[in-house]
């Protein structure tokens, strides 16, 4: 097997810029906030370096930018990337706080070769704007070490790996304070001459954890890994270095945040109604704001514009310090209709629901209502309200029962017809029913013209009285 690692310096630091959009100086500083754990490049050209004392870095960088470092914030991040790696690599398994590690032996046929896989991750990263070190290697723990001392080459060759592996010092080999000590007191300052010598030596000289982890990066133990497997819920997060005071700063970030969205959607040939938009703000409670569509949709372009007429209509309560995007509602894509065989001719039913959506975000999901047809005769209760959804063009089926003609224009009740009409056009049509709701009609229905000239859809009782229930244009 072959094994690809992927090393992120500062991962954190990378999120941050990508999700505000600026290059400001950054640092990350440990829990009690003291002393530097992540630089950004910006900060280091400044003199800032890891280790440093907090008060000395704000020295050289009056307006550096500080991020109190959190394990589950980076958890969260690191899952983010395993997501996008996971579209080119089914093998993933997780090392935190800041690794990636994939396995790319069966890749190869499937992208021509290693190199093509090489350059493939090579480009994702870089339209990302990640800084990632890869290395690898034919056990996990060699990939590891390769990456994480930025000696990685694209190469398969074991004898190339072994080399570089040979020439790391043991600083470099990740060994524990002991197990180091005891080696540099024998004598010995390369891996490569750790790897010389032979297993009893080993065993004698060692702790049993010290002796399992240099098996591991020759490959003579077995290293069984966890692979990773995506959740089943899309949520991305943008945190801000300065608070968001108005709606307009938080499109950027948003934008971003739905095209992982929509390249999401694609690559599971799914769609969605429904997203979850959170404000997290310093004083207050969060904001809530949940944007609904009128059907399937997966553009980025169209969820961005409704959540920015959400804004419109309600605008930032407080400034913003955070935001988080959550899908957990995947519906199946429908293939798209209205168009020809070239896709030239518009799809009028696309186009009617992305309308629909954007009337549903600026007035409210309720304020718009669809008609419906429900299973009665009655013609005043033949019909009801219901929220707007979208038609399956699809499955959609055209009737061609003998049904007479209906009026446009139903009046709420019949009213009494006062006088005869003047001339009859059809009829009689009987509506019998409403026997299960002690409702009950019976009334023969005719169309006919009315003195006024109007053409009116009149009926007849079973007690002999003249209605008029509807007009014909």
């Amino acid at each position: 097997m072959l094994w690809l690692y992927l090393h992120f310096p500062h991962l954190l630091l990378d999120h941050i810029h990508r999700s505000s959009g600026n290059s400001s100086a950054l640092v990350i500083v440990e829990g009690s906030g003291q002393k530097v754990m992540q630089a950004c490049p910006a900060a280091r050209s400044l003199g800032v370096a890891v280790g440093m004392r907090l008060k000395t870095a704000i020295s050289l960088a009056p307006d550096l930018g500080i991020i109190r470092a959190d394990q589950q914030y980076e958890s969260r991040v690191l899952e983010d990337q395993a997501r996008w790696l996971y579209r080119y690599a089914a093998y993933i398994v997780l090392v935190p706080p800041d690794g990636l590690l994939a396995e790319v032996g069966s890749l190869q046929r499937l992208y021509g070769g290693l190199q093509a896989v090489w350059q493939t991750l090579e480009d994702v990263l870089h339209e990302r704007q990640l800084t990632a070190w890869p290395g690898l290697g034919h056990t996990p723990q060699a990939a590891r070490l390769i990456a994480r001392n930025g000696k990685g080459e694209c190469t398969s060759d074991k004898d190339t790996i072994l080399r570089v592996l040979a020439a790391m010092p043991l600083l470099a080999a990740e060994f524990d304070q002991r197990t180091r000590t005891r080696l540099q007191r024998i004598g010995l300052t390369r891996l490569g001459e750790v790897f010389s010598l032979p297993p009893a030596e080993l065993a004698r000289r060692f702790s049993p954890d010290a002796l399992k982890y240099i098996q591991k990066i020759q490959g003579t133990r077995p290293d069984p890994q966890s692979p990773w497997q995506p959740p089943q819920h899309f949520r991305q997060q943008a945190d801000f270095v300065q608070d968001i005071e108005h709606s307009q700063g938080l499109l950027f970030p948003l934008q971003r945040i739905l095209c992982e969205l929509e390249n999401e959607l694609c690559w599971r040939q799914q769609d969605t109604d429904c997203l979850l938009l959170v404000l997290q703000h310093r004083q207050t409670e969060p904001t809530r704001l949940r944007i609904r569509t009128s059907g399937p949709e997966h553009r980025a372009s169209t969820f961005l514009n409704l959540i920015g007429l959400r804004f419109e209509q309600e605008p930032l309560q407080a400034p913003v310090v955070s935001l988080y995007l959550t899908v957990k509602r995947f519906l199946d894509r429908e293939a798209p209709g209205g168009q020809d065989l070239l896709g030239e001719s518009q799809d009028t039913n696309e186009a009617w629901h992305t309308l629909m959506s954007r009337l549903q975000a600026r007035l409210g999901d309720t304020a718009l209502v669809q008609l419906t047809t429900r299973a009665d005769h009655r013609p005043e209760r033949a019909w009801s309200t219901t929220g707007v959804r979208r038609t399956h063009s699809g499955n959609a089926r055209v009737t061609t029962s003998q049904v007479p003609p209906r009026p446009l224009w139903l009046l709420q009740g019949p009213h009494p017809l006062s006088e005869p009409p003047a001339a009859w056009f059809s009829g009689p049509e009987r509506i019998s029913g409403g026997w299960w709701d002690d409702q009950r009609v019976h009334r023969d229905y005719y169309i006919a013209q009315l003195n006024s000239g109007q053409l009116a859809w009149v009926f007849r009782d079973a007690q002999g009285g003249w209605f008029i229930h509807g007009w014909f244009g």
